[in-house]
């Protein structure tokens, strides 16, 4: 529940509350279809630099960077 709570309120502060986009993309799985699991962890663990997007790995393990990952990709848990 704490990762779903993450990425709600978190990523979704510029992901948008429903992840369809706001400042940063939208993070729904036919958005991400064409990018792979592997470069989605590293951009969630490394941020991009000149973007709004931060690294996370302070926060974050592998592990749950690999799972949040997997949950964008088949559809996010809306957590309630």
């Amino acid at each position: 529940m704490e990762l779903v709570t993450l990425v709600r309120q978190d990523c979704g502060s510029c992901h948008g509350l429903t992840l369809n986009g706001g400042l940063g993309p939208a993070l729904l799985p036919d958005a991400l279809q064409d990018k792979p699991a592997e470069y989605l962890k590293f951009v969630i663990l490394r941020g991009r630099p000149g973007t709004a997007m931060p690294p996370w790995q302070r926060f974050l393990t592998d592990a749950e960077a690999q799972w949040i990952v997997s949950n964008l990709q088949k559809g996010f848990p809306s957590g309630r």
